[in-house]
């Protein structure tokens, strides 16, 4: 009867053996994270009737079990002992919080702890990060951006237990605008006979951390461009692709060393190369006609913005009164002077003595007019001829009269152009104004009304 007890024993475990291998084991987990659990055999431990442990002891990796059994004590597999099941801190259960001992001796279920994962953080551009520990539950991730960019948002992020990052993905952004440096400013000489001066200088070159092709624009003459006189600002500006923009400037100063203005000298005018005055021009004297230059015919404006020599000057041209001919006299005056011949039958002659009195205070209003006034007085024996001081021979005197059909009866003036032309006659005194108007605007060319509006004043 007993053999017969242990026979029906081993016959029941052998049974329980191989329901435990068709009904297989805990069952493999997959979700995102990608922890996947391995297959685990259950088994129908050996009764010990010592002590009676009728469910294998539970294990939980990465976990806690907290069991309760009916026999209390230490007794955490025996029929009807319950127990919880945990995770600790960054591992996630999947499957029954709490199982139970059955009587088939099994748990009622079973449960896995995956370690909870983030996502992989995506790049940011122009920056990157680095993590503590990957991506896995406490870990840290700082943000750091590249040279020349700074940081725009979170500068670090942590991954949370639920599996996602706290804060939001940060941003780099360049703030930091390139860095130009212009030329130093600089002075420069116009060069001898010149009102331009070359200037040239290196090209600035800008620089950026982030940028590394930038282009670089100028406001102003290009580098060995001719400079005009005067201060000339040069700016260049540069721009990266975030729209930081940088500038500088410079200053072109070009110089045109300048002597004093010469005046022209009375009775005569100047001729000067480039601009008049300044540094390397050359003005040369020249005198009207019936007036003759004394001195350097030349004056150079130098480095030292002072004239080398003196000024020459115009003087009257010498009149040879000495002549036998009223020819002789007046080839002297030709295409150099105008001539005013003045007859009168006597010193006394009224219209004489106004027309005297007049000619005195039109004395100097007609030298800048290149008119000389020649005097025929009297008649003959007693005839007198004179320019200025100097005297007339009789024959002389004779000679003008008839080339010039003037009556010794009466009051006359003639006026002659530089050709030697009878151009006016008058038979009245008239007076300096009169005079000059009509010289002005039938005898004069415009280059002689332009000195002497410029010598207007000398007869004030």
């Amino acid at each position: 009867m007993i053999r017969f007890i242990v026979l029906f024993v081993e016959l029941c475990i052998i049974c329980q053996s191989l329901g435990d291998y068709t009904e297989g084991s805990a069952s493999s987990y997959h979700d995102t994270n990608e922890v996947v659990h391995e297959d685990e055999t259950y088994y129908t431990p050996q009764l010990d009737y010592k002590h009676p442990q009728w469910c294998h002891v539970l294990k939980l990796s990465n976990g806690e079990v907290s069991c309760s059994s009916p026999r209390g004590g230490h007794h955490r597999g025996s029929l009807g002992t319950r127990c919880l099941l945990s995770c600790v801190r960054g591992y996630k259960r999947l499957g029954r919080s709490s199982v139970q001992c059955m009587p088939n001796r099994r748990w009622s279920g079973s449960a896995v702890c995956r370690k909870i994962r983030c996502h992989v953080l995506p790049l940011i551009d122009h920056g990157m990060y680095s993590c503590t520990r990957g991506f896995v539950v406490d870990s840290r991730c700082d943000y750091t951006c590249y040279e020349g960019y700074q940081i725009e948002g979170d500068r670090y992020r942590m991954c949370q237990e639920e599996g996602t990052w706290s804060g939001t993905e940060p941003t780099c952004a360049d703030h930091d605008p390139p860095k130009l440096k212009c030329p130093l400013s600089r002075v420069k000489v116009a060069e001898p006979g010149k009102l331009t001066a070359m200037v040239s200088w290196e090209r600035p070159v800008a620089k950026d951390t982030a940028d590394r092709a930038l282009q670089v624009l100028r406001n102003g003459l290009e580098s060995g461009s001719d400079f005009p006189e005067g201060m000339h600002v040069i700016r260049y500006k540069v721009s990266d692709q975030a729209r930081n923009t940088a500038t500088c400037k410079f200053t072109v100063h070009v110089e045109v060393r300048r002597c004093p203005k010469l005046k022209p000298p009375m009775h005569g005018y100047l001729t000067c190369s480039s601009d008049g005055n300044n540094y390397g021009a050359v003005c040369e004297y020249d005198c009207d006609p019936g007036f003759e230059r004394t001195g350097f015919a030349t004056r150079v404006c130098q480095l030292n913005r002072s004239w080398s020599d003196e000024a020459a000057q115009c003087v009257l041209m010498a009149i040879k009164t000495d002549v036998r001919s009223a020819g002789a006299l007046l080839d002297q005056f030709y295409e150099k002077r105008r001539l005013l011949v003045v007859s009168t039958p006597d010193n006394a002659n009224q219209k004489y003595r106004l027309q005297n009195i007049m000619l005195q205070k039109a004395e100097c209003g007609l030298d800048l007019r290149h008119v000389t006034v020649i005097e025929l007085l009297g008649t003959s024996p007693r005839e007198v001829g004179r320019i200025k001081e100097q005297r007339l021979d009789p024959e002389v005197i004779e000679g003008l009269r008839q080339a010039l059909y003037i009556s010794t009866a009466y009051f006359t003036m003639v006026l002659l152009d530089e050709y030697g032309v009878d151009r006016e006659r008058f038979v009245n005194p008239t007076t300096s104004d009169e005079l000059y108007s009509y010289v002005d605007e039938y005898l004069l060319t415009e280059e002689e009304l332009e000195r002497l509006e410029m010598n207007r004043d000398f007869c004030d």
